[in-house]
Formats: C-alpha cells, structure tokens, sequence
C-alpha cells in the first residue's frame, strides 16, 4: 500500500485510457452481473426446491390432466406422507401483458407442504374461510399495489370470463430465492365455477417420509398407475424444475459462452494497455532502479496499476447491475426472480482482479527484468 500514490498517479497520466480501460471492465463486469441474474432467474425452482417433496404429472404432458381420485391412491403408497395438487388457472390482470403464475390450490393442505411461503395464521384463516378467496406473493401485491381485503378482478384466458377474488392474505418467502409472484385461488371454487375438466387436476404434489427413498417412491407411484388411462411421470421437485429449464435451451452453456468470449477479450484490452503503459514509461522504471526500487518493487508497481484498473472498473460494473436488478423482472413475469446476490457479486470481482493480475503479469516480468543501461539507452 506504501506504493499506491504511485500508482495513482500513473492512472491519472493518460485519463483517456484510464477511463477506457476502466469502462471496459464496467462494461464487462455489468455484463456478467446481468448473465449470473439471469442464470440465478432460470435456475430457481432447481436451488429452492425440496428434496423431500415430489412432481407427478402426466405421463404424456404437463398440460394434460389427472384425475382426481388419484390422491387418496397415492396416499396408500408406500413412503407417501402428503399429497397435494394444484391447476393452472391462466389468466392476467386488466392487460395480458400484466402476468403472473396462478394456481388452483387445494387449500387445506398446500401450505403444509410448502412451509417456506410464510403467510400469518390470522390471513390463512381468513382464505379458508372465503371460497373467492385469494393469497398473493409480496412481489405481486407491491407491483400492483394489492392489499388485503382489495377485490382483483382476473381475465380468465382458460375457463372464461372475468373471475374476481378477494384479497385474503400476502405471503412472503423464507428465502430471497424463493418465488413470491405467485397467485393462489382455491381448487374447490375452481371446480365449483368451470363448465369443463370437472374432476381434473393440474399435477400433484407429494411428499415423501424419507428424502433419500424420493427416487424409488417416484417409481413405485409411476409402477402403480401403469397401463392405466392416465399414466404418470414422477420426479424430485428438483428434477422437474431441471426438466423444464431444459425446454428452454441449453441457458447454462449460452451464457458460459458468451461471459468466456467477452472476459478473454477484456484480458486482451488490458494487457495491451499495459503493454502500452510500459513501453512509454521505460525510461522512469530504469530511473525508479535507479534510486533504489528493487526489481519485485518494479513489479508490484506494474501488477497493482493493472489490479486497480480491474477493481475500479469491476466495482462500478457490479454496482451498475445491482441497482438494475433492484428495479425488479424487466420482463413482465419471465423471469420472477431478478436478484443479484452478494456471492454473485464477489465471484464478479473476483474475476475482475484475476484478469486485472493475468493481464499485467506480462508486462510487470518485462518491466522487472528490465536492466537499466538498456532502458536508459532507449531514451
């Protein structure tokens, strides 16, 4: 640190490639702050689902129906604790561009099985209560401004007409991951309404006695309602959530690609502005020897203006996304989860100064392996 007005100064020399040089790493940074956020959004349901908690669906597609009976049969299966269902409702709020999941819920039993949507006592009771009832996620209810005790009324794309509901209760998520854009009405009002699909559920939900038996209770449920009617495909919550990022495309290698493309052509750049800074400063680094800096003060010297541009340049970037994503889902409900963590955003500066250091190691071995006739020679 005893060296740091040194290096400062030696920013301040050409602010133009300073700032250049600084922006790129801005830039670089904003960039991949963007492409974890994104990553982080598409991969939420795989980090915070259950690992005791099962999906079964339709064997032949997620929008095809089970019937209802099947609850209480998977209830006498073996390693079977709860079950639950859910269907989706498919509506939106005044304008189809006003989106957010909603889901018939069977009332009773759905919030046992998600224990991590925390919602007071005294709402839940008041949701069990009312048939019309609804329970809104706290992102959902801070967007458009839904209270308890409000009347939201919804465009039912799927069953028709406009449905309206009363506010009955706000859940908040235990977690910052956890998805609070959700919408809940209640599974017995659903059926009561609709004209079609009487006695049809979405998917269920179960939960299983002992987490490391989940894969043989998914099979053993699968097993049991072959060659029936209505076949099912059971899998960890985890697994389903993988499955259905995977429809998608392959996010995780698009995103390594380009985040590997842009941070090997900033490792250029800076090395280059180095290189650049070096060159012209030869004939000071052999004066600096020559008063007495030793050649791994040289070095240091070369390697920390290289780190500080890195810094400098990744903390701005980081700081630029972070107020970005604190505007929430640009996207309108693509992407519920908009938020960049603190790990993130360390893992960013993190990269910053390892290609901060590996841009400027060349250029700090040239410099520090320089003999001081030949610099002095050169001017």
């Amino acid at each position: 640190m005893k060296y740091f007005r040194l290096i400062w100064s030696n920013l301040r020399r050409k602010k133009v490639r300073t700032t250049l040089t600084i922006g790129s790493f801005a830039v670089s940074l904003f960039l991949f702050g963007l492409l974890a956020t994104i990553q982080a959004a598409f991969n939420q349901g795989v980090e915070v689902a259950g690992v005791d908690r099962l999906v079964v669906r339709n064997k032949i597609s997620l929008i095809m129906p089970l019937p209802y009976s099947y609850r209480e049969r998977m209830l006498q299966l073996p390693g079977v604790k709860a079950v639950t269902y859910a269907s989706w409702f498919g509506g939106y709020y005044q304008d189809p561009k006003n989106f957010f999941p909603q889901f018939a819920v069977e009332p009773k039993s759905w919030r046992a099985m998600y224990p991590e949507f925390k919602i007071p006592d005294d709402q839940w009771a008041s949701f069990l209560a009312d048939r019309e009832g609804c329970v809104i996620g706290r992102s959902t209810a801070q967007k458009f401004g839904f209270k308890v005790g409000d009347r939201v009324p919804i465009v039912a794309s799927i069953f028709g007409g406009v449905w309206e509901f009363n506010v009955r209760a706000i859940y908040d998520g235990a977690r910052t991951e956890d998805d609070t854009t959700q919408f809940w009405l209640r599974a017995d009002y659903l059926e009561e309404r609709r004209t079609w699909g009487k006695g049809l559920v979405g998917w269920y939900v179960v939960k299983v006695d002992n987490p490391d038996d989940a894969v043989s209770v998914a099979k053993g449920i699968d097993d049991h309602f072959a060659n029936s009617s209505w076949e099912t495909k059971a899998d960890t919550e985890r697994a389903f959530a993988a499955g259905f990022v995977k429809q998608m495309g392959n996010i995780q290698l698009l995103i390594l690609v380009i985040g590997s493309v842009v941070f090997f052509t900033l490792l250029l750049v800076t090395g280059n502005t180095m290189a650049m800074s070096v060159r012209e400063r030869t004939g000071e680094l052999a004066v600096l020897k020559t008063i007495g800096f030793t050649d791994s003060a040289v070095l240091w010297l070369v390697l920390g203006e290289s780190v500080l541009y890195a810094v400098q340049g990744g903390i701005i970037g980081l700081l630029a996304v972070k107020l970005f994503t604190l505007h929430g889902d640009p996207t309108g409900g693509f992407l519920p989860l908009f938020y960049l963590s603190p790990a993130k955003m360390l893992l960013g500066l993190f990269f910053a100064v390892a290609i901060g250091a590996a841009s400027g190691i060349i250029p700090a071995l040239l410099a520090m392996r320089l003999r001081i006739v030949d610099a002095l020679r050169r001017v």
